[in-house]
């Protein structure tokens, strides 16, 4: 355990890169992948099977948690982790993301955004400083400082000016953090798919200084394929030496690609929000489990897995439950593929510390390639 915050990278391997990340609650293994918690809650899951997972860390999220159960309350009840029964770190979005996905329900101005809650229509204000104060009163370990997120394909001016109206109130998130020991700020780079606006958030966020660096802006609908070419620079126009977090992404082979490139943590709702639509994920790609070929089939999902899913569940079983509509369905399909995504980033902090990335990266996308398992 340490009082403060702070940064190792163990190996690196290529662009690849294994670390540890030190908090008062616990040390975050890199790569990380962090399970979405959006209101205070893993869904389906309880908070010592998540830790059983293999999961370092936990995202909560600003805009839903101030909105219900509302932060005052929450700090009344002695803070985010005792709220939710979970001890070791959580890092909070800060609101940012809802300004783009929420577009219709909210108003820009520069400073801050005027949302009406989608909950009931209320009004509510969100600034950099406002940001702040939630994510303090929660208690989170890891802050995100307030931006602007505009969706992708955008034009170039619509780009720069949230670029740059994001870099102003990151510096404001930053005087208004304060100083908390033990606690981080992290900033978010923006740009879009410009290497030169990029380039400038970064420089702006380096002048400010921050204790991690986000590569925001991606995974809104540009594509796998012009996400990563982005990734082949903008992680490297951030410091080597703090935690690159790439928010919102994704699939495995997403996560696997962003890795490739420098990447140290990420976080996305679809390995929970998949196993509630009966969609698991497997060393062979994607399964479907309300497919009718799944009926008869006495294997497990995985047979290298060791999630209680697979464990003590057939195909066939998963597929009736989820054909019935029954709660254990979502919650073994979500057990199983958070499992799957920590025994992903487990592998790859293995083959990255032992110099073999490259071949580890090469028989993942085999297996894939492969396809699922042969009906019986």
């Amino acid at each position: 355990m340490t009082e403060s915050f702070a940064f190792a990278l163990d190996a690196t391997d290529g662009r690849a890169r294994t670390g540890r990340i030190a908090t008062p609650r616990g040390t975050i293994r890199t790569p990380a992948f962090m399970p979405v918690g959006t209101a205070a809650t893993v869904k389906g899951m309880l908070p010592g099977s998540v830790a059983e997972t293999g999961a370092d860390v936990l995202l909560g999220n600003t805009y839903h948690l101030m909105l219900r159960p509302g932060a005052e309350r929450v700090a009344r009840l002695g803070g985010l982790h005792r709220f939710m029964n979970w001890d070791g770190p959580i890092l909070t979005d800060s609101g940012g993301f809802q300004v783009m996905s929420l577009g219709a329900l909210r108003k820009l101005d520069p400073d801050g955004v005027t949302f009406r809650s989608h909950i009931d229509g209320s009004k509510h204000r969100l600034t950099p400083e406002r940001s702040m104060e939630i994510q303090r009163l929660l208690g989170s370990d890891i802050v995100m400082a307030f931006d602007e997120c505009p969706a992708l394909p955008a034009d170039r001016d619509r780009i720069a000016s949230s670029m740059r109206l994001s870099m102003g109130w990151a510096a404001r998130s930053r005087d208004a953090f304060g100083d908390r020991p033990g606690h981080a700020l992290f900033g978010i780079q923006q740009g879009g798919l410009e290497e030169d606006l990029r380039a400038e958030s970064a420089g702006a966020l380096r002048a400010i200084g921050f204790e991690g660096y986000a590569v925001g802006g991606l995974a809104v609908g540009e594509g796998q394929e012009a996400m990563f070419a982005c990734l082949d620079y903008a992680p490297e126009q951030l410091p080597a030496d703090r935690p690159r977090y790439l928010m919102g992404v994704g699939k495995p082979d997403d996560i696997v690609g962003a890795v490739a490139r420098g990447i140290d943590m990420m976080d996305c709702v679809l390995p929970t929000r998949s196993g509630r639509t009966g969609q698991a994920w497997t060393r062979r790609g994607q399964v479907n489990i309300r497919n009718a070929r799944h009926a008869d089939d006495p294997r497990p999902l995985d047979g290298a897995c060791g999630c209680p899913a697979c464990r003590g569940y057939s195909r066939a079983y998963l597929h009736h439950v989820s054909r019935a509509k029954e709660m254990i369905a979502g919650m073994l399909l979500t057990w199983h593929n958070l499992h799957y995504y920590q025994d992903l980033m487990a592998g790859m902090r293995a083959a990255i510390a032992e110099g073999r990335f490259v071949a580890w990266e090469a028989a993942f996308h085999a297996a894939r390639a492969e396809g699922d398992i042969e009906p019986v």
